[in-house]
């Protein structure tokens, strides 16, 4: 009996000391990746660096968007000088900002990466007791969500790009299973390992694609639930328990860097892929690989990773990719699709191709990002893009609700809108975060400064907003909001 009170009193420190659980925003773009927040109804319309700041914290470099998960953010880093480079993991007190732990890795010998991209890009996902990341020079990595400590690593395969854009592939959770696509231009593919243990459950290989960074989604059509993956050219439906393709779309463009956004089994795709439909893959090469600007690719103008590849469509063998050799090298025949400009809305469900059956609408209009992915709420579905442009359409029928208008912030667009309280905010890699009124007109409410680059998507939870720019993490919200 002397010790109930010790015991007690126990009993009451651990429940202080852990974080409080509240409204999740567990991986890319929240719930489904659909980039919106139904709880959240008192959010800030103006902040900055010093106004309507909660907390913030110095992290390092990094692009990774922000978590919310069982009351903690999630953030990533690298940290360190060149050729000692650390990939660290924080957690934090989502509401403080008191920070819980912190999980560091050897980041090992890293690969040449395009600006804005960033070795530590990857937005990790949470069921609020793991939390599963993926960094290219480890693979992916599970911590325990309560203290950091590290749980197991799947190791995978280092991607390769052709035009050297670098990693940057997030994971989801399904039910007991990790879900993880990587695009590249060497050898793409989709898996799925059991969460608690990190073993491979099934790996479904995707030749057709080229590099890309969509996200997998969700979506149930009556009693079928599949993952969907955005792709080269193509839109799949994969059975979760096999990872079987149960159907395919073929309606896409060649470079897809956008994640559908899912309203029930409404599939929404905005896509942006530079060149009209005769631009396959040769011509990016040709522009950004023919270092002689001798129209011909040699194996010195390619990493040595593509060299196997090379020699496949070297058909005369000379030495030289010339023409559709280089589309025999590296972009499939079954899928040899150019640019453009797309919005679509796509059924889920069926089996087979599904072309001709579930695709209920398409624009062929200049309004779609090349990076940047759709926001469905309200019936509209919004869309951002280089230059600030805007532009909004109903998402039952495609119908215009205003064409191309700009919300006064010049500049380029990476992370994608996201939604709360009424509000759209709008991240531009200036730092500057513009907030709208969600509505059938644009309205202008706030033009607000974070002080620095700003690539990664923020986070919405609990009447806060989480905003990562490339060094610093800030958490905003209104001075009248309690803290949890």
């Amino acid at each position: 009996m002397r010790r109930l009170p010790l015991l007690s009193t126990l009993i009451l420190a651990v429940l202080l000391a852990a974080p409080a659980p509240g409204e999740d925003w567990n991986q890319f773009r929240g719930p489904n990746a659909t980039g919106v927040s139904r709880e959240s109804k008192n959010l800030p319309v103006k902040f900055s660096t010093t106004e309507n700041v909660v907390w913030k914290k110095t992290l390092g470099t990094g692009v990774a968007c922000p978590i919310i998960s069982g009351g903690r953010c999630i953030e990533t880093a690298t940290v360190g000088p060149k050729g000692k480079q650390q990939f660290v993991v924080f957690g934090f007190d989502a509401a403080t900002g008191r920070e819980l732990w912190k999980t560091a890795f050897p980041a090992g010998t890293l690969p040449s990466i395009t600006w804005p991209n960033q070795h530590a890009s990857c937005t990790p996902t949470s069921d609020g007791e793991r939390v599963y990341v993926h960094y290219s020079t480890i693979g992916l990595i599970c911590l325990d969500a309560t203290n950091g400590k590290h749980l197991w690593t799947h190791k995978t395969s280092m991607p390769f790009y052709l035009l050297g854009w670098g990693a940057a592939n997030s994971p989801i959770l399904h039910e007991d299973k990790v879900i993880f696509c990587l695009d590249d231009d060497l050898a793409s593919y989709i898996l799925a390992l059991d969460k608690y243990t990190g073993k491979p459950k099934w790996t479904t290989k995707r030749p057709e694609m080229l590099g890309g960074y969509a996200v997998p989604v969700v979506v149930t059509s009556g009693k079928q639930t599949d993952i969907v993956m955005a792709g080269s050219g193509k839109l799949k439906g994969y059975d979760p328990g096999s990872g079987k393709v149960r159907w395919s779309c073929h309606s896409l463009l060649r470079t897809i860097m956008t994640t559908p956004a899912v309203v029930g089994d409404k599939i929404y795709v905005s896509v942006q892929s530079y060149g009209d439909t005769d631009r396959t893959l040769k011509f990016a090469l040709l522009q950004w690989r023919d270092t002689n600007q001798d129209e011909k690719l040699d194996k010195t103008e390619l990493g040595k990773a593509f060299w196997e590849k090379f020699d496949k469509g070297d058909a005369n063998k000379d030495g030289f990719l010339t023409g559709d050799e280089i589309d025999d090298a590296f972009q499939a025949k079954t899928n040899r699709v150019g640019g453009g400009n797309i919005i679509q809305m796509i059924r889920g469900g069926g089996t087979g191709d599904v072309t001709k059956t579930h695709l209920e609408w398409n624009l062929n209009t200049k309004a779609p990002s090349n990076i940047a992915s759709p926001l469905v709420v309200n019936d509209q579905l919004f869309v951002v893009k280089e230059g600030g442009i805007s532009a909004a359409f109903s998402a039952t029928d495609g119908k215009t609700h205003w064409p191309r208008r700009r919300i006064r912030n010049l500049g380029h667009y990476y992370a994608s809108p996201v939604y709360g309280d009424g509000k759209i905010y709008v991240t531009g890699e200036n730092g500057f975060i513009v907030v709208l009124q969600q509505g059938p007109k644009l309205k202008f409410l706030a033009k607000n400064d974070v002080g620095e680059s700003c690539v990664a998507t923020p986070a919405i939870a609990e009447d806060r907003i989480y905003v990562r720019t490339i060094n610093t993490l800030y958490c905003f919200a209104n001075k009248s909001t309690p803290k949890k």
